[in-house]
């Protein structure tokens, strides 16, 4: 790759991490192309030589978004496999760490409200997200889990994802804290993670 090809590449990049943090901060529809332009130590005029519009931006930064939590769910799952995996995973996501840092948390988790009314595009990768979550979720349940392994991945999703967004909202952090406990033990019980 020739210097500038690579210099773009990095440039893209940059933009596209400070959009995802402002796209976790503000929602999508609260993002300045030249607010993220300044944060990311360019001009405005430079944003069309790496996207072709706002969507574009959207969608990339979405796709970083993911792809962070990809990486994150391999370390956090590192060196384990199956149900201990899956429970590790648990304990890690349903927390109120992930609940008092939505900058660094899970993007479905910190904009479920703000992509509904996104279309397109950026609307396809953020279910394409919300499946690989899924898939990698029903991979994990034990071997003896009988009956829709795929529904008990979704509906374990959900109610983490729900448990995470629903104790941010809360006001009255020892219900957040019961309600982050109960779902964290409830989804590892569904799921035959009981003493795990």
């Amino acid at each position: 790759m020739r210097y500038s090809e690579t210099r773009a590449a990095e440039t893209r990049e940059k933009v596209v991490k400070e959009a995802a943090a402002q796209i976790r901060k503000h929602g999508p529809d609260g993002v300045s192309v030249a607010k993220v332009m300044a944060a990311a130590g360019l001009t405005h005029g430079g944003f069309y030589a790496h996207f072709k519009s706002k969507d574009d931006l959207v969608v990339g930064a979405l796709q970083s978004m993911f792809e962070q939590s990809r990486r994150r769910f391999a370390v956090v799952t590192d060196g384990l496999t199956g149900p201990a995996a899956l429970a590790a995973f648990i304990d890690f996501y349903v927390t109120t760490t992930h609940r008092d840092h939505p900058e660094r948390g899970c993007a479905i988790a910190v904009l479920n409200g703000d992509l509904a009314r996104l279309e397109g595009t950026a609307r396809d990768t953020y279910d394409a997200g919300f499946a690989a979550m899924v898939a990698r979720i029903g991979k994990l349940l034990p071997a003896e889990i009988a009956g829709d392994r795929e529904a008990l991945a979704l509906s374990m999703v959900s109610e983490m994802v729900g448990a995470v967004a629903l104790s941010r909202a809360l006001g009255d952090t020892a219900a957040s804290i019961r309600l982050l406990d109960a779902t964290r033990a409830a989804v590892k019980a569904r799921a035959g993670l009981k003493d795990l």
